[in-house]
């Protein structure tokens, strides 16, 4: 049975959270996109980049969590208003908007106020 874009997005927030690297890449595409607005590049591109700036900045932070705040799916995008803590001394607010094809996470757009 194929997942739902909801799903895998919602299965890469379960292994963020579990600080689980292999099932949180095993949702991405190989050639995953990753933008922090506004830049028009991509920050973060291929899934062994999204690998190593994971395992080394992200899940080595023991009170690293995200919190769904709210969510929208449209088609093949989900939109999660995440309050992500553990990266800052206070909760960090970000718009995420996942672009899933095939099963896997191909696209990411982030975007943080200010």
């Amino acid at each position: 049975m194929t997942e739902t874009a909801e799903q895998v997005v919602q299965r890469q927030v379960d292994a963020y959270n579990a600080r689980d690297l292999e099932r949180f890449v095993a949702a991405y595409h190989e050639d995953i996109e990753i933008y922090r607005m506004p830049a028009p590049q991509p920050t973060l591109s291929g899934k062994a980049a999204l690998s190593a700036f994971y395992g080394s900045q992200r899940f080595n932070l023991p009170e690293l969590n995200a919190q769904i705040v709210k969510r929208i799916t449209l088609g093949n995008k989900v939109i999660d208003h995440e309050r992500v803590r553990g990266i800052a001394e206070q909760p960090v607010e970000v718009a995420a908007v996942y672009e899933v094809t095939g099963g896997l996470i191909r696209k990411v757009w982030f975007f943080a106020p200010g």
